[in-house]
């Protein structure tokens, strides 16, 4: 019987054989395309994860990390490695992101060697998300640090249960480790100074540095350039950034998935007043998601990216006498440096001032020295100088003309007519502007598509006769649903997950307690509760704690929490208005006066309490409150009703989302 050989190459082999070669040419054809359509391309290839490596190969001897979640501790610690020159050290900042963060113990091979961490603590007590990686290699470790020099900042708010967690992990883990401290934990409190403490801080560092390895301060103030300017002769202006965070044209063609870098442009479907009176703008926003694929729970947070006051921009380039469409590029002068620029380059000024620098907020100190060498004036630049040191009276003035009178970078050009910078140097200097972030109004479970805001405008008189405005909830007040020629409005946003979230089981009770705009998530935990129940689900009590000033003014959200309260939804809804009355009525008063009830819920019931608001005064006189009902109606001493409060925390059972 013959037998039929197989052919060598079957039709299902060509296909995937062609499917592959296919794949290739596109693969290298898009390549080449996004290379040359991306300036900063250099820094989407694979990274450089050695900086033990990289120190040796360009001499320097100090790396000073940051943990940053708001640009805050990133700005800090660019602010120290650029000085370490004037103190005989050479320095480089480094994302822990970026770097195989398990390389530390080498660090002891290079010389007279420091590594400094700039530090911010996140929500309860968190690492910032790049610096996460970081945080579990020193838990889940026990590398020998022999040998390595150590200094640790941090950045956290004394409002916050967890003050500055991380910058004390951080340091003490460093120093079981093996490691040497050569200077004090420095903790700089937002809620305070923040700038003025670190400013404090590195004033007595940089002593202890030159002292510990026998170098000596230069004694050279000059201003020290990181970017150098470059205009370009011949522009393609498809190449060029008019206020995309990452890919170029990525508003244009918008591919997910969306985050930080590739934020997501949203049309405004909703654009509503909530209170019905009163001096303040209360708004709801709804942002229409559809097709994005972003996917949301109840309790997370938007990030939307604000465009700065066009009248701002305008005058800051009328002072300067700078033509503000000028394409520019700001290039770093450190060629080896990760970070090729400031902002996205090549753009011009406008997009510049318009979309990625902080032009609103007080400058720091660090801006004010370096500006000071453009006033035409001894006064001005003397002025300017002392409110950048670290004495007393430097502090003082500050305090009072920069932070107190909230004087941003135009109002000191303005009341400081010989101060003319040139443009490039002050957009050098400006921090980036950050992703505003709010506390989601809906759930995701009941509306996948849109994403709701619930926000008050910041808007008020400054002693200077000023009115501040923020940047954000202004811009945010003015997003009109359809424009006048027809385009719908858009804002620019990603989703930020959080851990405020409702319990695993829908039986458990819930109490909130949200005054004001604190009611935003609780608006997408009702929704929830509400589908829950219309799926049969066995739903627990539901309690709500909300506070305004007046019924007929900012009652947040009457028609649908009475809706919900006659659905059966909600169980209870209890509102403090806290200037209806003679005496000031607030949350804390009503949760004392269902004591019993609630003492039942919490200890009984396994009741979940969710505060959200302000951290300053509400969040804790709630948690006081707590406390009170714990002794009063538990029978605890205060020592153990503290200890109580925070078992419930680390069980999840009590959640906070504040802000201060």
């Amino acid at each position: 019987m013959l037998r039929c050989e197989e052919p060598l190459f079957t039709n299902l082999d060509i296909f995937l054989f062609s499917l592959i070669v296919g794949l290739l040419i596109y693969w290298f054809l898009s390549r080449k395309k996004t290379e040359e359509t991306i300036p900063e391309f250099k820094r989407l290839t694979p990274r450089e994860t050695s900086f033990i490596e990289k120190m040796k190969k360009t001499n320097r001897n100090m790396v000073v990390f940051y943990g940053s979640q708001t640009g805050t501790a990133e700005e800090f610690c660019g602010r120290l490695s650029k000085d370490a020159q004037r103190y005989g050290m050479r320095g480089m900042s480094a994302d822990p992101e970026e770097y195989d963060m398990s390389e530390l113990p080498r660090l002891a091979e290079i010389d007279n060697s420091l590594a400094v961490f700039c530090m911010a603590t996140y929500g309860e007590g968190d690492p910032t998300d790049n610096a996460q990686d970081f945080y579990d290699w020193m838990q889940e470790n026990d590398e020998d640090l022999k040998g390595v020099n150590f200094a640790v900042f941090g950045l956290g708010n004394k409002t916050y249960e967890h003050f500055n967690a991380m910058g004390k992990y951080t340091d003490k883990r460093l120093e079981e480790l093996g490691g040497k401290r050569i200077y004090d934990l420095g903790m700089g409190d937002d809620d305070g100074n923040l700038e003025e403490d670190f400013v404090s801080w590195k004033e007595q560092f940089w002593p202890a540095v030159c002292e510990h390895f026998g170098v000596e301060a230069t004694g050279d103030d000059t201003s020290i350039r990181q970017y150098e300017l470059v205009v370009p002769t011949d522009i393609n202006m498809n190449k060029v950034y008019t206020g995309e965070m990452g890919r170029l044209k990525s508003f244009e063609t918008q591919k997910p998935p969306f985050d930080a870098k590739n934020p997501y442009l949203a049309t405004v479907a909703v654009n509503r007043q909530l209170n019905q009176s009163g001096d303040r703008h209360l708004m709801h926003l709804e942002l229409d998601t559809s097709g994005s694929k972003i996917r949301y729970d109840s309790g997370d947070h938007v990030a939307v990216y604000p465009v700065n006051d066009v009248s701002i921009v305008n005058r800051i380039g009328q002072i300067l006498d700078a033509d503000l469409d000028t394409v520019i590029s700001l290039n770093n002068l450190d060629e080896e440096s990760n970070k090729k620029h400031p902002f996205p380059c090549p753009t011009t000024y406008r997009t510049a001032l318009t979309h990625y620098l902080d032009i609103t907020n007080p400058p720091r100190t660090n801006v004010l020295f370096e500006l000071a060498q453009y006033a035409t004036d001894p006064k001005d630049q003397d002025t300017l100088r002392k409110m950048a040191s670290a004495s007393p009276e430097g502090k003082g003035l500050y305090q009072s003309w920069v932070l107190d009178a909230q004087r941003n970078i135009l109002a000191v050009l303005e009341d400081m007519p010989s101060l003319h910078p040139t443009i490039d140097h002050l957009c050098e200097l400006l921090p980036r502007l950050q992703a505003r972030y709010y506390s989601i109004a809906s759930s995701g479970k009941v509306y996948p598509t849109m994403v709701s805001i619930c926000a008050v405008v910041v808007e008020f008189q400054t002693s200077t006769g000023r009115t501040f405005k923020g940047v954000a909830t202004n811009w945010l007040k003015n997003k009109v649903v359809v424009t006048d020629n027809g385009h719908k409005a858009t804002v620019p946003m990603y989703v930020r997950k959080s851990q405020f979230r409702l319990p695993f089981k829908a039986s458990n009770p819930v109490v909130m307690i949200g005054p004001g705009t604190g009611i935003a998530p609780f608006m997408g935990f009702l929704q929830e509760r509400g589908w829950m129940k219309e799926q049969g689900k066995d739903v627990g009590e539901t309690i709500l704690y909300f506070g305004c000033r007046r019924r007929n003014e900012d009652f947040l959200y009457q028609q649908e929490l009475e809706e919900f309260e006659k659905a059966g939804v909600l169980t209870q809804l209890n509102v403090a208005f806290s200037r209806d009355q003679e005496g000031k009525v607030y949350v804390q008063h009503l949760l004392k006066k269902n004591k019993e009830h609630l003492w039942k819920l919490i200890h009984t019931d396994n009741a979940h309490l969710y505060i959200c608001g302000d951290a300053r005064n509400m969040a804790r006189d709630v948690q006081n409150t707590f406390y009170d009902i714990a002794e009063e109606v538990g029978g605890l001493t205060h020592t153990q009703a503290v200890a109580y409060i925070k078992k419930l925390m680390t069980k999840g059972r009590y959640s906070l989302d504040v802000w201060s």
